[in-house]
């Protein structure tokens, strides 16, 4: 049997005597509501004398009795206001019930009340409803953590990270501005779906479950088919999807997908998350550049009303252009030495010599994005496009056309962090093998993040793929950094957690 706190308990035995009275404490039928506490405390005016009708409905956030009358502090979705309530308009002679209810605090902070009533200011200032009905809507039976105020400003006692993300629903109570910013992600992702769509751009859906984990390199997490008795993969990507609709003769398709990676997590990923890939035809990573800058320009402008927006300790200006800087010319930047044309030997002396953990797994490619990320990654503050990449790298990515070693590829940079990854997409079905192989004898060498084959992928190029720019990114990340979030965590609503113990 399921033990209750003594405040459980009373609020069970309260919820009791409301059953006893014959009040439903949560009732079936719809509560109209004509205003919320923001619209009353922006428009009502005593000289108007609006709002002499008003019905609201919202959560007792603070009670206090005064004799006959009561003051409660509603919070709805928008805010909190003030409810008067006297004994005498509520408990007419021939019906006490309310003034039990009220007064003999049936109710309890937490509850969920309509109020049906007139507003009016009081001598301190305050707007308020003078309720004039009570509709109990729903009981809360577990207590709110208690939140204290001190000098105009609110304290909670729910400040533990861990609970707070456990429990959202209870963080989202008590603190409301917690709300702001998965409604700024809602306008994050609105604005570049409305900047998508005014370009003629189709938004799809692809599989989530996939016969082959392509796309990207990450290690998938693994699932079972009952019916067909086959393995699948959680998608790590949907970008080979994508480019197969770009095969089919669509000119551009973008996707806002939620991808799974069975890999680490920290304070900027998260197993499953949330990506937008776009591809389209006829363009290259140079038009994808501009694309970007423009993209995200606007995304700071819907949120901000500016194009500067504050990161921490650091103000990041996301108006166009971007810096771009090749990759290896970072390197001999930020690191002082020039990895062009290295072997993999002369590689890992560097990498010795720097003082970058390396091993036998790794490639030249990776070799050199080690250095890049030791020394390179962590100055790339403001916006910055990292270009031209390695091959070993970027298996699906097409040759730069000045540099055999190289490929047309592609990341933005902000605040020490990937934010967009882009290439010119490698269209050339015999070339694209040939990497899938190169990467399979990277995944025989040990590295279990290498690229799979995807045989029938290469079968769609050998059909024809149009010149295609794509891009990926990040919407959590986005999100973090658009809000000054300091952890993915706080951008997520529901964050994947180890369960709670039992014991």
């Amino acid at each position: 049997m399921t033990e209750h706190s003594e405040q459980e308990q009373i609020r069970r035995d309260s919820l009791r005597q409301l059953q006893e009275m014959g009040i439903d404490p949560y009732p079936a039928a719809a509560y109209e509501i004509t205003a919320n506490s923001l619209e009353i405390k922006k428009n009502y005016s005593p000289d108007l004398g609006n709002y002499q009708h008003v019905s609201i409905a919202g959560r007792i956030m603070s009670r206090r009795i005064m004799g006959a009358a009561a003051f409660m502090e509603l919070q709805d979705d928008v805010g909190r206001i003030q409810v008067y309530v006297k004994r005498d308009d509520i408990c007419p002679e021939e019906d006490k019930s309310f003034y039990n209810i009220v007064f003999k605090k049936l109710l309890d902070i937490g509850d969920i009340v309509g109020v049906q009533g007139f507003a009016f200011i009081t001598q301190t200032g305050a707007y308020s409803i003078h309720a004039k009905t009570l509709t109990i809507l729903c009981k809360s039976l577990r207590v709110l953590p208690i939140v204290k105020e001190k000098e105009g400003q609110l304290y909670d006692a729910f400040t533990d990270p861990e609970q707070r993300y456990r429990m959202r629903y209870v963080d989202l109570i008590v603190n409301p501005h917690v709300r702001d910013v998965f409604v700024q992600r809602c306008m994050i992702i609105n604005t570049m779906r409305n900047f998508f769509n005014e370009r003629g751009y189709l938004e799809v859906e692809t599989p989530i479950l996939q016969s082959i984990p392509g796309g990207a390199s990450a290690r998938p997490f693994i699932t079972h088919h009952n019916a067909l008795d086959i393995p699948l993969y959680m998608r790590i990507a949907n970008e080979l999807y994508l480019k197969r609709l770009i095969v089919g003769g669509f000119p551009g398709v973008y996707e806002f997908a939620k991808d799974f990676r069975n890999e680490g997590m920290d304070r900027t990923h998260n197993p499953e998350f949330t990506v937008l890939e776009i591809y389209v035809a006829y363009k290259d990573y140079f038009w994808m550049m501009n694309f970007v800058e423009e993209m995200l320009e606007q995304v700071a402008i819907a949120l901000h009303q500016q194009t500067k927006v504050r990161l921490g300790e650091h103000e990041i200006d996301f108006k166009a252009p971007y810096r771009r800087l090749p990759m290896l010319e970072a390197i001999k930047e930020y690191a002082g030495v020039d990895v062009a044309g290295m072997d993999e030997e002369a590689l890992k002396a560097t990498c010795q010599k720097l003082r970058i953990p390396i091993n036998k797994t790794m490639g030249t490619g990776k070799l050199i994005d080690a250095i890049f990320g030791a020394y390179c990654e962590k100055h790339l503050i403001q916006p910055t496009f990292i270009t031209d990449y390695p091959k070993e790298t970027s298996p699906l990515t097409k040759q730069h056309r000045h540099n055999p070693n190289l490929t047309e590829r592609f990341e933005l940079f902000v605040n020490g962090k990937e934010l967009a990854n882009a290439y010119s997409e490698l269209n050339d079905p015999i070339d694209q093998l040939e990497r899938f192989n190169e990467q399979l004898k990277l995944k025989e060498k040990g590295d279990d993040e290498a690229m799979y084959i995807d045989m029938d992928f290469v079968r769609a190029l050998e059909y024809g793929m149009p010149p295609t720019s794509g891009m990926g990114i990040g919407i959590d990340r986005l999100t973090m950094f658009m809000t000054n979030s300091p952890s993915i965590q706080d951008v997520l609503l529901f964050p994947q957690m180890r369960p709670e113990s039992e014991g």
